[in-house]
């Protein structure tokens, strides 16, 4: 097994971000991978904190709101008087077209902020998007004429419907109409620890080694050529994080769009051997097409069943680990894929991170956790 980090760390040093007198800071979305790794760092930084989610957020310190996003009454229940100074949105929720993609997660910005905006509390917004922006939406992923790569923020938007359009138009209506400074963060695959996470790369790989050890097959790049081969990069939710808190708290950043990614990039076709090695299976490249994920993983749950019985893992739902659909979706794009950092860089964020020891870590800490099994 390799040790992600013998002599190195996975990361540049993390600061803490003082809070400004006075903050207090909601997180939307506060049981999510990209929402718990916000509410421990703030939490750590020394910001009163509360968190918006179905359940009680895992970290310690974070005082819990419960409400349903997606009904402008709850949220006007249950957010009346908590007057937060910084609103952190991490959230969204997934349907069955674009058109109701725009619709309902357009509307939870205008109704969280058109609740929140009243108050007269709040100092800023930040909204987290991703690379969606520049490929397309999910009904027009990757297709047609678009941004060169490495993608910049001031890239013209594609002429198709995008929920992300939609929930930065809602920021910059409310931004505009209450007063508060905003910034948008778009990410790239963000890799993190959260279980029931719908987009979550780490533990979907590690479930994925896992089944095919136990079934005698190797552990087959499931994806493209063209990702194999090419150069890609990842946010990692403590950058992520980080870079909210910074945008937050910096002058210089207000009112603005960012990329954020780890600072380095990576190719699969070097990556793939060290990841397989650290979760114990015996690596394959890819074939003409990708194998997607999706169909070699068809009836995984009995052998998963297996593994949670001899291994005593905590989350028998082997749909609670993994999300085959969108990690397909990522490793098989036909296209390489990067975002520029430069913005940030000029602003003075100087967060980095090694996506390949920052990977392995993680698959150590679900392992930890019992969520994966032992190699």
């Amino acid at each position: 097994m390799l040790d992600p980090s013998p002599f190195l760390p996975d990361r540049a040093p993390t600061p803490l971000r003082t809070p400004p007198p006075g903050a207090h800071a909601l997180v939307v979305g506060a049981t999510g991978i990209t929402g718990s790794a916000l509410a421990e760092q703030l939490v750590a930084s020394g910001w009163r904190t509360s968190g918006l989610s179905r359940r009680p957020p895992a970290v310690e310190g974070v005082e819990h709101v419960r409400a349903d996003l997606l009904s402008r009454e709850s949220l006007e229940e249950n957010l009346a008087g908590l007057a937060p100074t910084h609103v952190f949105v991490t959230a969204w929720s997934r349907r069955d077209s674009e058109a109701e993609n725009v619709r309902v997660n357009g509307g939870l910005v205008r109704d969280l902020l058109a609740v929140l905006g009243p108050q007269g509390s709040l100092r800023h917004a930040a909204l987290v998007t991703g690379l969606k922006h520049y490929l397309g939406p999910f009904e027009a992923y990757g297709k047609g004429d678009l941004p060169d790569t490495p993608f910049l923020e001031d890239a013209e938007r594609l002429p198709v419907e995008n929920f992300y359009y939609a929930q930065e138009d809602e920021l910059f209506a409310a931004a505009a109409r209450h007063g508060f400074t905003w910034s948008v963060h778009r990410a790239h695959t963000v890799t993190g620890y959260a279980v029931g996470n719908a987009m979550n790369l780490v533990p979907t790989l590690g479930a994925y080694a896992a089944v095919v050890a136990a079934t005698g097959r190797p552990f087959t790049f499931p994806g493209s050529q063209a990702q194999w081969n090419g150069v890609v990069d990842l946010t990692d939710a403590g950058q992520l994080a980080d870079h909210q808190l910074w945008a937050a708290t910096t002058p210089a950043a207000a009112d603005t769009a960012f990329n954020v990614v780890n600072g380095d990039v990576v190719r699969w076709r070097r990556l793939w051997p060290r990841l397989a090695a650290h979760l114990g299976v015996e690596p394959a490249g890819p074939g003409p097409e990708p194998l997607t994920l999706e169909a070699q993983m068809a009836g995984a749950g009995a052998v998963w069943a297996r593994l949670v019985e001899e291994h005593h893992l905590v989350e028998p739902d082997l749909s609670r680990v993994a999300s085959w659909w969108h990690s397909d979706s990522d490793l098989g794009r036909p296209l390489e894929v990067v975002a520029d950092m430069t913005r940030s860089r000029l602003a003075g964020f100087g967060g980095y991170v090694s996506t390949e020891r920052a990977l392995l870590a993680l698959v150590d800490r679900y392992r930890a956790a019992r969520v994966l099994p032992p190699a």
